[in-house]
């Protein structure tokens, strides 16, 4: 299998995305990480930009590196100076990581207008930078900004940026669609024209903006370049860098290329995660091969098909990246969808006993209710069909209050009346809201039977109203999410009465949690 360097730049082009940023900390946890799953370079950040990225470079010096070349990242020297007294270049030095990379003008118009100088002092520069570097001991990579657009402009001077590069000594020249407007077919066109001129090692530096950034790598990989830079996630700057989950996946899994360790792809979906979790940011659950949603199935005639053959409709095996397959309940959904929910909570039904379950969810959906985040609500519907089932408690009533009242302000109280082991429960609360009132005065009632009841803790409230236009009468939907010391679970209701639709989703997330702790 022939390799292809994998380099990332998630600690430093990821970083210019809005709304993600990492402090030094979080670049060496990160890297590690990427280091462990076997990543040939990773690019720590601009030495010369920031006080944040020279502390990851010196810490990053003291740490072991199993896989990965830390590398270090900063441009040409400046206009009509030389790379010996420029600063960008001395701190790349400074940095000490054995490999550099440089980015260097190939559009015209960059030149000219950007630049501000010659198109032949343009050349002296990147050549002049590279074999500065190069002669310090510095393993040069050259990053060709802009490359396809200039191409586009002057593909004979394009050509000749590159050149310069090959020239100082570059192992390597990075071919960059900066802007991101390149089609597929352009790319592969302006690398078939290049390659017998070039004959120099190439790799592929691919931008977002208009959705080809990881088709745009493949292609260039399958014409000829042996390094593909890009982000986890594809995350960075405007509408993001190639996402290097799905080009690994797709180079390893179904083009024939090594550029991973053959036991390390199962890791691409903890690293997606857990590069968000540090972050702290919203993962995107939709993207390919590492996203939650890319082998959810939704529709009952996929999962119809699904349960006979895993194929039908799963492009690769989930678990090769790390993912799993899962099925999602709503009004689209069939009675395979919900023998599968059955079985993986390990609820006893047979077939015919789903089907009044599935025609009260899509009832229910019909209604306001959405299942597909509230898998705790399917599960105690189906547990409620198993034959022999006894609820932990039976709800007869409920009162809840809210008052203002001089000197206290508003509060609210709550009466629940629940039957539980064939004993009527009488039990009242008060709370800071209606909803946590009842949740106070149900658990008083059950504390003394299920003790357990103590570990759970109740950790999002979320109220969606369905159809505004009924101003004060619209449905609401409320979702619960409920954990304990192992487990996190989600439950829903719906209703036109907001505390009707809280009760509901409070008692089956009650129900839900003693049911798995029994």
């Amino acid at each position: 299998m022939q390799s292809i360097q994998i380099y990332d730049t998630t600690l430093r082009d990821g970083t210019q995305a809005e709304g993600f940023t990492l402090s030094s900390n979080d670049k060496v946890r990160i890297a590690q990480r990427l280091d462990d799953l076997g990543i040939t370079f990773i690019e720590g950040g601009w030495p010369g930009s920031n006080p944040k990225d020279a502390e990851f470079f010196e810490r990053a010096r003291d740490l072991q590196w199993k896989n990965a070349l830390i590398t270090s990242f900063g441009a040409t020297c400046r206009v009509k100076g030389g790379p010996e007294d420029d600063a960008s270049i001395k701190a790349l030095l400074d940095s000490q990581t054995s490999v550099c990379t440089i980015f260097g003008k190939s559009w015209t118009l960059h030149v000219k207008e950007v630049l501000r100088t010659t198109l032949a002092d343009n050349l002296r520069i990147i050549e002049q930078s590279v074999a500065y570097l190069k002669a310090n001991g510095k393993r040069v990579i050259y990053d060709a900004e802009h490359f396809f657009d200039g191409y586009k402009a002057d593909p004979s001077y394009a050509l000749e940026t590159l050149q310069a590069a090959v020239r100082g000594g570059a192992e390597i020249v990075v071919l960059c669609d900066t802007n991101g407007g390149t089609l597929p077919w352009d790319l592969e066109r302006i690398i078939r024209d290049l390659k017998p001129v070039l004959a120099h090692p190439f790799g592929i530096h691919t931008h977002n903006d208009s959705e080809c950034a990881v088709v745009n790598s493949l292609t260039a990989v399958r014409a000829g370049a042996i390094q593909v830079q890009g982000t986890v996630n594809g995350i960075g700057e405007r509408c993001g860098n190639a996402n290097l989950m799905t080009i690994m996946a797709n180079l390893q899994l179904k083009m024939g290329y090594q550029c991973l360790p053959a036991d390390k792809l199962k890791y691409l979906y903890e690293l997606s995660h857990f590069v968000v979790e540090v972050a702290n940011i919203t993962p995107d659950e939709h993207l390919p091969f590492v996203g939650k949603s890319a082998f959810a199935h939704k529709a009952g005639v996929h999962v119809a098909a699904m349960r006979r053959s895993p194929q039908s409709y799963q492009h690769v095996e989930p678990e090769l990246v790390g993912n799993s397959m899962r099925v999602v309940v709503s009004d689209l959904s069939g009675r395979g969808n919900l023998l599968s929910k059955a079985e993986e909570h390990g609820v006893e039904v047979e077939g015919e006993e789903v089907l009044p379950v599935l025609n009260d969810i899509k009832e229910l959906e019909s209604r306001g209710f959405s299942f597909e985040a509230a898998e705790a609500s399917v599960t105690m519907m189906l547990k409620r069909q198993e034959y022999g089932y006894k609820p932990p408690f039976e709800l007869v009533d409920f009162f809840v209050n809210v008052e203002h009242r001089q000197g206290r302000g508003i509060f609210a109280e709550a009466m629940v009346k629940v039957r539980v082991q064939g004993e009527l429960l009488h039990t009242a609360a008060e709370g800071n809201g209606p909803v946590n009132a009842l949740d106070n005065a149900l658990r008083k009632a059950l504390l003394g039977y299920y003790p357990q009841l103590g570990n759970f803790h109740l950790s999002d409230y979320k109220v969606r109203i369905l159809d505004s236009d009924h101003g004060t009468e619209a449905i609401t939907r409320v979702l619960i999410d409920t954990r304990n010391a192992t487990s996190r679970w989600s439950t829903v209701g719906a209703s036109t009465n907001i505390i009707e639709a809280s009760w509901r989703a409070l008692a089956d997330s009650v129900e839900y949690g003693l049911m798995m702790a029994h």
